[in-house]
């Protein structure tokens, strides 16, 4: 029972962090959204949709741990909220591959990527995405080999989802995903490669003339580093649980799923608090738009305190007063 409790805890506290980090980067970039017309935003606002999401299915797993004596759920219910949270996760990894694909075009092709890449296009392949997730996430409920025959009363995602929908997921999902992602990252790596060189022997033939600027390859870099950070904590993340998983499949008597549900499981959900604390370090544009709602929100609970002051002591005179002992905005400096 006190496992139990230190579970729902952890579930807890998870939820609350992974809600609270993909809503503050979803408003960020919103704003951006609203200030250019950079459609990749379109898909980084998805993934923060998308992981918030699972912080809100898993939360609804927090009464069944810490409630004293358990309480039993329905089959039914339990079953819904694996499917929402399955859901979830895949419109997470699969908005994790169309960033990186978005990357891949942006790089491969420019010119065509910018004139085919719009608002439709995006609206449409975000719809597919989601269209596809719900349909992995509810696969169990209509496919009975991927349901479990017995059904204890404690709501878990093996309790209620059999093994083999994990090896289904791994053979037909995951891996894919995964040589989908290295042929993207090596893909990308090629192309900057070339990019430098070709620039280098632009700078050696116009060093003489003196009028040749090289152009800078800042991006394709800094796509390689966001793409090669973003396979890393989706391989991390979930490669465990799936592995397991298969493990578990092959060998009947393992009795691993205390290990793949209170542990493994909780590692591949934690890749959803991962994803915004990525782009919230690695992404320079939604740091300075953190940075800039940062510095809204101070000056205005400054001005709410200098007007509270001004009240409490009766007159707009002495509050200006006090006001240089109050408040020092510091200004930090964005790292590049």
């Amino acid at each position: 029972m006190e496992s139990s409790f230190s579970f729902g805890v952890v579930l807890a506290v998870l939820a609350f962090l992974i809600i609270a980090a993909n809503v503050l980067v979803a408003v960020t970039v919103l704003w951006l959204l609203h200030r250019s017309e950079t459609v990749g935003l379109c898909f980084t606002l998805n993934l923060a949709v998308a992981d918030a999401l699972i912080g809100v299915a898993i939360s609804g797993l927090i009464t069944d741990q810490i409630s004293s004596p358990a309480r039993p759920t329905q089959k039914t219910l339990c079953s819904f909220r694996m499917a929402f949270v399955t859901s979830s996760s895949a419109a997470s990894v699969l908005t994790v591959m169309l960033i990186a694909f978005d990357r891949y075009l942006a790089i491969k092709q420019p010119l065509r990527y910018f004139r085919f890449m719009n608002g439709l296009v995006a609206g449409t392949c975000i719809a597919g995405l989601w269209l596809v997730s719900y349909l992995i996430g509810f696969l169990p409920l209509g496919v009975p080999m991927f349901q479990q025959t017995t059904y204890q009363g404690s709501c878990s995602f093996f309790s209620v989802f059999h093994p083999r929908f994990v090896l289904t997921l791994s053979c037909v999902g995951f891996f894919p995903a995964l040589l989908l992602f290295v042929f993207f990252y090596c893909d990308i790596l090629k192309i900057a490669s070339m990019h430098s060189q070709q620039i280098r022997k632009m700078e050696h033939a116009g060093a003489t003339a003196g009028t040749y600027r090289a152009p800078r390859t800042t991006s394709d870099f800094k796509a390689i580093r966001t793409v090669a950070v973003l396979i890393g904590s989706f391989t991390l993340s979930w490669a465990p649980f799936l592995i397991t998983g298969i493990v578990q499949v092959a060998c009947q008597d393992c009795h691993l799923y205390l290990v793949l549900e209170r542990y493994l499981w909780l590692l591949g959900v934690g890749n959803s608090l991962l994803n915004p604390l990525i782009y919230a370090c690695w992404q320079k544009e939604v740091r300075q738009q953190l940075y800039q709602m940062a510095l809204g929100a101070k000056k205005g609970l400054t001005s709410l305190l200098l007007f509270l002051l001004s009240a409490k002591n009766g007159g707009p005179e002495e509050p200006r007063e006090s006001s240089f002992h109050i408040v020092t905005i510091f200004h930090p400096e964005l790292d590049g």
